[in-house]
């Protein structure tokens, strides 16, 4: 254990940010030094707070099953190459999830239950900071290769976690990605101020080092078609995500300057690295309308705010969760309160209840939004009366979600079966319902969190290489007991 009074004498403390008139002149991540540089002084007490539980919560609340009260104590001792070793034993990439994901772990923390949670994110993130920054992190080859070839489409946290953890048991393993570079959203969908893409370019390279192959600017289904993927590997592990975006199919829609979060966020994030886009989408001196009060609103906000916009206002059509925990979301379940991320702090209105019934224009343009207040009564989505009202925007972001895989093309081709949520159905191995063909991720769950995606990547991984081999010692964070079958 840590120290056993280390929750009752010492208060939480995050990571300090840079001041916003500062962070809002550059693209750099908003804490000074990266997350875990910045609280690295005092991580020692924050750890320190950890109460070593008899039945540890922390763990059931993370998708990974990470070791959370050992690596505390390890931090609290000073010992950071064994609390590395600890962290890299349950997640390959912890300062991705060190910095993206909203830490279920933290809503399930016991000391929550009448008291701040300990500041498991934070600690997360510095260990493998520091670990870096050490040079501590370096590349584990396979001691020999098994002879067997699979092939990952898609280089997002799924498909990276599954290739490294097959290339680590000796299989032969290129990953295929669309894009001119790997990394999926975690690089084009993600702002630099959130993470910066060293994080992703180190990541690459160790698995590079390691025997991975990366194969970017290949659209398979198209210039690979999925039978031949099928021909030349002897597994393939399907991590596309879910990318098919909510449309949002009221009067207007048609108007220039409405676009999908993802056709902003990508172009942003390509000449923040320094490189050119011709016709680049900006919020520049504009009235931006942000459509969505998730993650994605937040970064395109954030990006806006950035690129000098005019105001800024997000809209949701559920009302405020409010400060508290729901009664109907007691601990240790992830409750739905009201959150302020960094990009909030900087600027914009946040507007909840309402409803776009119309998008207003002139000359092709966008130029304003008719909105009416609703209300959910007996379950249903009902517009208040006489609250219509318009608000001036020049360019709008739909950041609504996504309901599901594209399945023409490779999924077509590959003729898996797709359940009536629109995702790849597989089953508790992570087995489409085609031999040799699995599944990880979004793709087959569902738009969900980051470190949903990385252990689903390693369970389907355990599930190939048991598949090839006969057996596996891969671990599998979320096992067939704890995940119900896709059906």
């Amino acid at each position: 254990m840590a120290d056993p009074r280390g929750f009752i004498k010492t208060p939480r403390q995050l990571a300090p940010r840079r001041p916003v008139e500062e962070r809002i002149k550059d693209w750099n991540e908003v804490y000074p030094g990266g997350p875990g540089k910045a609280l690295l002084p005092i991580i020692s007490e924050q750890a320190g707070r950890c109460m070593d539980c008899g039945i540890p919560f922390c763990h059931n609340g993370c998708p990974l099953g990470n070791l959370i009260p050992e690596w505390n104590d390890l931090v609290w001792r000073e010992d950071w190459d064994e609390a590395l070793d600890r962290l890299h034993a349950t997640n390959n990439f912890p300062e991705f999830t060190g910095r993206l994901c909203p830490a279920p772990c933290e809503t399930a923390c016991v000391v929550a239950i009448n008291r701040d949670a300990v500041t498991i994110k934070n600690v997360e993130v510095s260990i493998i900071d520091k670990a870096w920054d050490d040079r501590q992190v370096r590349p584990e080859p396979p001691e020999w290769l098994t002879g067997k070839t699979i092939a990952v489409v898609g280089s997002g946290p799924a498909g990276l976690a599954a290739a490294q953890q097959l290339t680590r048991a000796g299989h032969t393993v290129a990953v295929y990605e669309r894009d001119d570079k790997p990394g999926g959203l975690l690089r084009y969908g993600i702002p630099e101020f959130k993470m910066e893409k060293i994080q992703v370019d180190r990541r690459i390279d160790q698995m590079e080092r390691e025997g991975t192959v990366f194969r970017t600017g290949v659209q398979v289904g198209d210039t690979l078609t999925g039978s031949q993927l099928r021909d030349r590997y002897d597994a393939v592990v399907l991590a596309i995500g879910a990318t098919i975006r909510r449309d949002l199919p009221v009067p207007g829609r048609e108007f220039n300057g409405i676009h999908q979060a993802m056709e902003f966020l990508p172009q942003a994030n390509r000449v923040a690295l320094g490189e050119a886009v011709e016709g680049q989408i900006l919020a520049t001196g504009k009235d931006v309308v942000i459509i969505g009060g998730g993650d994605t609103g937040a970064d395109c906000l954030g990006t806006s705010v950035r690129q000098g916009a005019k105001s800024i206002t997000q809209l949701e059509i559920l009302p405020n969760p409010g400060e508290e925990r729901p009664g109907n979301q007691p601990w240790p379940t992830y409750p739905m309160i009201y959150r302020v991320s960094s990009a909030h702090e900087e600027a914009g209105d946040r507007v909840y209840s309402v409803s776009t019934k119309e998008f207003l224009g002139e000359d092709g343009n966008v130029s304003g939004l008719r909105l009416a207040e609703v209300e959910f009564i007996d379950g249903k989505l009902t517009e208040v009366e006489g609250t219509e009202k318009i608000i001036p925007a020049q360019l709008v972001l739909f950041a609504m979600g996504f309901t599901g895989p594209e399945t023409e093309g490779l999924v077509d081709q590959l003729g898996v079966n797709i359940d009536e949520r629109g995702n790849i159905v597989r089953d508790n191995n992570y087995m489409s319902s085609v031999d040799g063909v699995f599944v990880a991720g979004d793709a087959g769950r569902g738009q969900s969190l980051i470190v949903w995606a990385i252990a689903e990547g390693r369970s389907a991984a355990a599930g190939v290489d048991a598949y090839l081999s006969g057996s596996t010692s891969l671990p599998s964070p979320i096992p067939p007991t704890a995940r119900p079958l896709t059906v």
